[in-house]
C-alpha cells in the first residue's frame, strides 16, 4: 500500500525509541528520501514512491535496532558547525560546547597566546571549533586512533582550517617533545578523554553503539586525566591554561586530583547548562 510521508512518520512514531522525539524522526524521513526536513514539513502529503519506502525502511530499521541517529545521518552539529562522523568517533554533545566557549573566550582575552593542543581530539570538533573562531591559532591535534584522526581531519579540510591543524597519531601527548610547529609548548592544553568508570559504562544505552576506547576512563573515570596531567607540564608554556570536560559526578573528585598536582595553580569547577559540574580549568597566572 502506498503511504504519504504523514502516513508514515504517524505509523512510526509511537515505535520509536523513548529518547527520541518527532523532530529526530522528521530529520531522518527528510534524510532518507534525499530532503530538507523544511521539505518534508511542506510535503507531507506526498505520496511515497517504492524505492523511497525502501529506503525510508532501512533508515528507521537501524534506528529501531538502537543505532545512534548521528551515525545514521553521518553528520551531526556541534558550535554552530556540521560536522560529518562516523561509528569511530564519539558522538558530539552541547556539552562540550562550554569547553570551547572558554577556549575560545580565554584565547581572545591573551591574544599573544596562539598555541593549542587538543588531546584525544575524536572528531576534531574542539580544534576545528577553535581554528574557525581564532584565525591565528596554532594547534595540535592527537588521538590514539587513526580512523578518529582521518574524521578529523576531513572535518578540518571541511572547514577549510586543516593548514593550522597538525594531526598526530599517539597516547594523549607524544613520548618525545620533538620540534613542532607550536615550539613543542602549548598555551592551552584542551581534552574530552573517556571519562566514564569502567563499571559503569557497561550499563549505559552508549555502550557498544559508541566507541568504547572513547568512553571506558578506568576504575573511577579518572585514569586518562591522572596520566595527562602528569605529562602535561613539560608541554605547557608558562603561565597557560588547562581545560578538561570532566562527567557531572566527578566535580571535586577531578578538582582534588588537579589541586595535589598543582599546589600553585589557580583551579575552578564550571557547570554546564544543566547545572552540572562539566569543566575544570588549571590556569597558571603569572606572579
Amino acid at each position: 500500500m502506498t503511504r504519504t510521508l504523514g502516513d508514515y512518520l504517524i505509523h512510526k512514531i509511537p515505535k520509536l525509541p523513548d529518547d527520541l522525539t518527532q523532530f529526530d524522526a522528521e530529520i531522518l524521513l527528510a534524510h532518507a528520501i534525499g530532503k530538507p526536513r523544511t521539505w518534508l514539513t511542506a510535503h507531507l502529503d506526498s505520496p511515497l514512491a517504492p524505492t523511497q519506502l525502501a529506503s525510508i525502511n532501512r533508515a528507521f530499521s537501524r534506528l529501531e535496532a538502537g543505532e545512534p541517529l548521528p551515525y545514521i545521518l553521518g553528520h551531526w552539529e556541534f558550535f554552530g558547525l556540521d560536522f560529518d562522523i562516523t561509528p569511530d568517533v564519539l558522538v558530539p554533545r552541547p556539552e562540550t560546547e562550554l569547553l570551547v566557549e572558554k577556549a575560545i573566550h580565554w584565547l581572545k582575552q591573551t591574544p599573544e597566546r596562539r598555541t593549542v593542543a587538543d588531546v584525544g581530539t575524536g572528531s576534531g570538533i574542539i580544534a576545528t571549533a577553535i581554528a574557525m573562531n581564532i584565525p591565528d591559532a596554532r594547534i595540535l591535534a592527537t588521538d590514539i586512533s587513526l580512523e578518529a584522526l582521518k574524521i578529523a581531519r576531513h572535518n578540518a579540510e571541511k572547514f577549510h582550517v586543516h593548514h593550522r591543524i597538525d594531526f598526530l597519531q599517539c597516547d594523549l601527548l607524544p613520548e618525545h617533545i620533538d620540534p613542532l610547529p607550536t615550539e613543542s609548548h602549548f598555551d592551552l592544553i584542551c581534552a574530552n578523554l573517556p571519562y566514564i568508570p569502567t563499571a559503569t559504562l557497561s550499563g549505559l544505552q552508549i555502550f557498544g553503539r559508541e566507541p568504547s576506547v572513547a568512553l571506558d576512563g578506568g576504575e573511577d573515570g579518572l585514569n586518562p586525566y591522572r596520566r595527562l596531567l602528569k605529562i602535561a607540564p613539560a608541554w605547557l608554556a608558562p603561565h597557560g591554561m588547562i581545560l578538561l570536560e570532566i562527567e557531572a559526578t566527578q566535580g571535586i573528585k577531578a578538582f582534588n586530583l588537579a589541586a595535589d598536582m598543582f599546589s600553585e595553580s589557580i583551579i575552578s569547577l564550571q557547570q554546564d547548562l544543566a547545572g552540572h559540574n562539566r569543566l575544570l580549568e588549571i590556569s597558571f597566572h603569572e606572579h
